[in-house]
């Protein structure tokens, strides 16, 4: 376990994580381990899907799916019948999207091309009706990974396509410390308590998962974390121009449970 690592989980989990001391193991939540504990969460949620995949709907040619993770876009992306290339950088998830891909159909799954990748800094040669980038995971990139971000997708967009990303509303956090807590209930029956910390004009908020109830975990206890960036969807738009893409709607997403909101955002190459 990194001490780095442990030291930069704040708040109520950091207490939490000392309690525990070395019956803890800890990981980033895009670890090898981190990645089951991801896809428990997050693997089937429908947060997001019925609105993203209604927005590719209407775009025609390829898709690209970006940090595809355990395929929770994926599967939906590919029922709309069309070839979809779905990249992802962590192996751990790798792994898990490949066995999902397993168990679908072979006519749906010969659509789909897994590509190991690093989606501020990747070049496939070709261009895409529609690139994909879901669980505001624009907030994992600082901003010269962002800005990476926005050249390749301005290199891969097909003319007419359309870069569709989701992002925080983070006008939505409130002022001072806040720290949500709450009970997640994973895809696979386990049960988790998610800490979110996050302080007024910090750059990053954490969150980190521990099993729930603690009581019942056997060491090793397995906990995950991993830093957010935090930044208005105005810095979003500006840096998206910046890059040669122009914003075409910006649409709030159904809530989430916390006390902040998620915006679906729909760019094209300017003009």
């Amino acid at each position: 376990m990194s001490a780095d690592l442990r030291a930069a989980v704040p708040g109520q989990a950091g207490a939490l994580l000392a309690e525990l001391g070395d019956k803890a193991e800890l990981h980033d939540l895009y670890d090898e381990a981190g990645a089951s504990v991801y896809h428990a969460i997050a693997g089937s949620s429908p947060l997001e899907v019925r609105e993203l995949v209604g927005a590719v709907r209407s775009t025609v040619g390829p898709i690209l799916e970006l940090a595809a993770g355990s395929g929770r876009l994926t599967m939906p992306l590919l029922t709309l019948g069309r070839e979809l290339a779905a990249l992802e950088l962590a192996p751990g998830m790798i792994r898990i999207l490949q066995e999902r891909l397993r168990t679908v159909p072979v006519a749906r799954r010969s659509r789909c091309t897994v590509v190991p990748g690093d989606m501020s800094a990747f070049d496939l040669g070709r261009e895409f009706g529609a690139i994909v980038l879901g669980a505001t995971s624009v907030s994992l990139l600082d901003a010269t990974g962002r800005a990476g971000l926005y050249r390749c997708v301005r290199r891969h967009l097909a003319p007419g396509g359309k870069f569709l990303l989701t992002a925080v509303d983070v006008q939505d956090f409130g002022s001072s410390t806040t720290e949500q807590v709450m009970d997640v209930d994973g895809a696979d029956g386990t049960r988790f308590r998610m800490y979110e910390h996050w302080t007024e004009d910090a750059e990053v908020r954490t969150v980190t998962v521990f099993p729930h109830p603690l009581e019942t975990a056997e060491p090793p206890i397995t906990v995950c974390t991993t830093r957010i960036g935090v930044f208005p969807v105005a810095q979003l738009e500006a840096e998206l121009a910046h890059a040669g893409l122009k914003l075409t709607d910006c649409q709030p997403l159904p809530p989430t449970g916390s006390d902040h909101h998620d915006v679906l955002l729909v760019a094209e190459v300017a003009a």
